[in-house]
């Protein structure tokens, strides 16, 4: 039929159908490439929201850099679908099928777009599930093979996509399965609670399971010939730490993470996941994150330590737990998984006056790059800017001198409450911050985590810290 004849018959269709009271609903339609990111427009996928994922992966090291998967993603659309996209980057698709009926089509666009035509189309609110199978290389910074042959998978902003088809950003969490067969003599260490542990014909399948709804770039796998160490925390949650031949096996370090654990417990609320500990890899091939916050279980490269667990572990409420709304939002993890570590030395006795903030304001006077980062959207490919570390650990200390330790502790106590086991911006920790302190912050946020230059006094030097303006000089 010609287009204009198309229309005209819609448009005659429509009109018999308001003259009869048929309420009409939208029609199916394609699910957009990308979940809006300013960052990372092509990351995420519109149309649905992902309520679990099942991974099924055979990895044999005599083959690195080869993995067979077997994903099954769950979902719910959330408006009419005739067609979806997931995030694949590589591999080879072998097949493809939409609840148990082979798609009707699919097609591979850009960097990692695996674009699924279903057999029918799914209407709004439709819970449906996709299963991929595929098999190749793995590709992407994010999949790091190691001198033996083992691997591991870790990465930010991405890494799901070297491994798994998903909708990868941190806006849609959901649960995740593990299921990942190796020869004998090989481990695999995932997030979450372990499972059951079968043997084949030479092989061994390992099993995880994350109940807490995950980022994507938070699930991890690691395949090795670990030493696997377990303990408690002091209220029983299990902790399983993974040692790679090679890396330090540290005793004093594992049980101090329930002290660190409980520390945190104390200044942010309950901890929120059902499992702890962590995978220590040999970082031999000289790549992938010193450590990196997986869900429930970081990953350290070689060895780690009280700095490096808080650091880590913090982020298991800020990051993990309350999760980025977007890529702008780094402070909200980076920021706070720093300052935990300043909290921390404060515990042993530490001045944070006198030491941190008069360090980290003295330094400042020696970089002229200090200021120049903004804390809130800082910028594509500086979402996790030093400055976040430096110059956001320093901006916690001062809010929590304007507001005083009452409201300040108050404050990310309720923050973990009010979003747990989801997302939040920065823009709703502002409001937060000032409605549980009843003071007007705009202008305290606008120089710290708005500002390119150094803060004026009045925001810099607050309350007690207003001791320290007169030995300081700052540029502005």
């Amino acid at each position: 039929m010609p287009a204009r004849r198309k229309q005209h018959h819609r448009i005659t269709a429509v009109a018999t159908a308001v003259a009869v009271g048929i309420v009409l609903t939208t029609l199916p339609a394609s699910a957009a490439s990308g979940a809006g990111d300013p960052y990372y427009p092509d990351d995420g996928n519109s149309g649905y929201d992902v309520t679990h994922y099942d991974v099924r992966v055979n990895y044999d090291p005599a083959r690195p850099r080869h993995l067979e998967g077997d994903t099954t993603v769950q979902a719910v659309a959330t408006q009419g679908l005739y067609r979806l996209h997931l995030d694949l980057e590589g591999f080879q698709v072998t097949s493809v099928t939409v609840d148990g009926t082979p798609a009707r089509a699919v097609t591979r666009e850009g960097k990692h777009e695996l674009v699924i035509t279903p057999a029918r189309p799914l209407p709004k609110y439709a819970r449906f599930s996709v299963r991929v199978r595929y098999s190749g290389e793995p590709v992407g910074e994010s999949w790091h093979t190691l001198a033996d042959g083992g691997a591991n998978v870790t990465g930010e902003p991405h890494s799901a996509t070297a491994w798994y088809p998903a909708n990868d950003h941190p806006s849609d969490k959901a649960t995740f399965r593990l299921t990942a067969t190796v020869p004998d003599g090989w481990t695999v260490a995932g997030n979450g609670r372990p499972g059951a542990t079968t043997t084949g014909r030479g092989t061994t399948t390992f099993r995880w399971y994350e109940d807490r709804p995950m980022a994507t770039f938070l699930s991890t796998m690691a395949i090795d010939r670990f030493t696997v160490r377990t303990s408690e925390l002091s209220d029983g949650t299990p902790v399983v730490h993974a040692y790679s031949p090679g890396a330090a096996v540290d005793p004093e370090a594992e049980a101090l993470l329930p002290e660190v654990i409980d520390f945190l417990t104390s200044k942010f609320g309950p901890y929120p996941f059902s499992s702890a500990g962590g995978i220590v890899i040999s970082g031999d091939d000289g790549s992938g994150p010193l450590a990196l916050e997986t869900q429930s279980r970081p990953t350290y490269q070689r060895k780690f330590f009280d700095v490096s667990m808080v650091h880590e572990n913090a982020h298991q409420w800020f990051g993990n737990s309350v999760s980025l709304s977007d890529w702008r939002d780094g402070c909200l993890a980076e920021c706070f998984a720093q300052y935990a570590v300043q909290l921390w030395y404060e515990k042993f006795g530490d001045d944070l006056d006198n030491g941190f903030y008069r360090a980290m304001v003295e330094e400042s006077t020696a970089d002229p790059d200090f200021w120049t980062t903004r804390l809130y959207d800082p910028g594509q490919g500086r979402e996790l800017d030093s400055a976040l570390y430096s110059k956001g650990s320093m901006m916690l200390h001062a809010l929590r001198r304007t507001v005083g330790d009452p409201a300040f502790f108050a404050t990310l106590r309720r923050w973990q409450s009010d979003h747990r086991y989801g997302n939040a911006s920065w823009p709703q920790f502002e409001t937060l911050a000032e409605e549980i302190s009843g003071n007007d912050l705009n202008g305290f946020f606008e120089a710290w985590a708005h500002g390119t230059t150094a803060p004026p006094k009045e925001y810099l030097f607050p309350g007690p810290l207003a001791a320290l303006a007169p030995t300081v000089d700052l540029p502005h």
